[in-house]
């Protein structure tokens, strides 16, 4: 088991055994080991959450670090780990019956344990040299949508925007540099120079477990954990207490089709660690009923958790708009790794989540090759259909899981869904597997086709 302290007061003496590792709170300061860089603060600056909101802020930055910092190397299964979490809040009865162990479990299939303590100071206090308000204080918002700078969201902030002309949004990134993160900045510029500054807010959070110097008390473990499943739980507890800034109508909205929220293994063998649920409904809904028992209970909202992306796509409240920026957005799981390969950076071409922007594309007909790998090209498709490589198994798990004959029950190997929503949710499952085998047809050549008819 490894056990963890989170700290808001970094000046109290630490009593706990050497074996216990620190997660130290305090943005912008050296010292801290959760770290937010010398530019941290100004996330803050300008809205306050109240404590409850703040609270669970601090869960999801310590959930994240301490996720990215207990590696899964040397347990016993080479996956599964034991996380104990010592967590200063206000409100300790409250959290001790909010169960986010289970949504934690669900989340990244760990065993977590979440000790809540006493802790009088706020999270917030004194940050960016701001006294703290006596009351909570927002941005002047109607809503927070999660911003990853992918396809997706950028989808939502423009028919969030087209809806209600009046609304404003806070669009919330987090990041720890790279591609994501220029992608991110591109797609803000655009859409304040299109929809008016006036109408969008920008907060991002830079935030991970800090590399050790001499100023901390206990550094953290140098070797990184490089499966983060937890990053989900960081983005909504800081799109939480944005919104609860506001007060406790004003909605988080969380862009993400359906056929990735519900995320199910394409074979057999992907089942568990290799299936995302970082969006997955039940998660979702784990997530609300443990943060409304702490007293956060603005709604969480998934317009699109009933879609596919290419529907999404089609259904764009500004078409002209979205297909223009499109080219701009990443949504790919390592957009930075093809510069080891002197390929172009960005959208990578073969992960999952590139493929199925690719077929969302087609969809719609609005497809191109502008990735590092394209699996249509011969060269490409020989390195990816190699069964040695790495690199193409997301391609070969899609051709394999899009062609099979696959009974409705496999839409529940990924997590529970609530027995009213099962048909519908089959349904997204059905039409993005459709998607995908209609993209995959259309263009495939060589011995990609080959493999896609033996398949069909």
């Amino acid at each position: 088991m490894t056990t963890y302290l989170v700290r808001t007061d970094l000046t109290a003496p630490v009593t706990e055994p050497d074996d216990v590792r620190l997660l130290d709170w305090a943005p912008g300061r050296v010292a801290a080991t959760i770290q937010t860089g010398d530019a941290g603060p100004e996330f803050f600056t300008g809205w306050r959450p109240p404590r409850a909101a703040a609270d669970l802020l601090l869960l999801g930055a310590a959930v994240y670090c301490a996720d990215k910092t207990t590696r899964r190397r040397g347990t016993p299964d080479s996956w599964t780990r034991d996380i104990t979490l010592k967590l200063p809040v206000e409100a300790t009865a409250a959290w001790r019956n909010a169960d986010f162990d289970a949504a934690l479990r669900f989340l990244t299939g760990d065993h977590w344990e979440i000790q809540p303590y006493d802790a009088s100071r706020h999270p917030l206090a004194g940050v960016a040299g701001v006294p703290l308000a006596e009351r909570p204080i927002g941005l002047g918002v109607d809503g927070v949508c999660l911003f990853s700078g992918g396809l997706d969201s950028l989808c939502g902030v423009i028919d969030l925007l087209e809806e209600d002309p009046e609304r404003r949004l806070c669009l919330l990134s987090h990041n720890e540099g790279g591609q994501a993160s220029t992608a991110q900045q591109l797609l803000l510029d655009e859409l304040n120079e299109y929809y008016g500054a006036e109408r969008i807010r920008s907060r991002r959070l830079y935030l991970r477990p800090a590399p050790p110097n001499n100023h901390q008390a206990r550094p953290l473990p140098r070797p990184r954990e490089n499966t983060t499943r937890s990053r989900s739980l960081l983005f909504l507890s800081a799109a939480l207490a944005l919104a609860a800034a506001e007060g406790p109508a004003v909605p988080v909205y969380v862009p993400e089709n359906g056929f990735i929220g519900i995320n199910v293994p394409l074979t057999r063998a992907r089942v568990g660690s290799a299936s995302t649920r970082t969006t997955h409904p039940h998660f979702m809904y784990l997530l609300a009923t443990a943060s409304a028992a702490i007293g956060v209970s603005n709604r969480v909202i998934n317009p699109y958790r009933l879609r596919t992306k290419g529907e999404m796509l089609a259904e764009s409240r500004n078409a002209a708009l979205l297909r223009r920026l499109a080219p701009l957005s990443v949504s790919c799981s390592h957009p930075e790794t093809a510069r080891y390969v002197g390929r172009k950076q960005g959208n990578c071409g073969y992960c999952f989540p590139c493929l199925i922007r690719r077929a969302s594309l087609a969809h719609v007909g609005w497809d191109d090759d502008e990735y590092a790998y394209n699996v249509f090209a011969e060269d490409d498709s020989t390195i990816l259909l190699n069964r040695r490589s790495r690199r193409g198994a997301d391609l070969r798990a899609v051709i394999v899981g899009a062609f099979a004959d696959r009974p409705d029950r496999d839409v529940l190997r990924n997590g529970p869904l609530r027995q009213g929503e099962r048909a519908a949710f089959t349904g997204v499952w059905r039409r993005g597997l459709a998607e995908l085998r209609t993209w995959l047809a259309s263009g495939a050549r060589g011995a990609l086709a080959e493999l896609v008819e033996s398949r069909s």
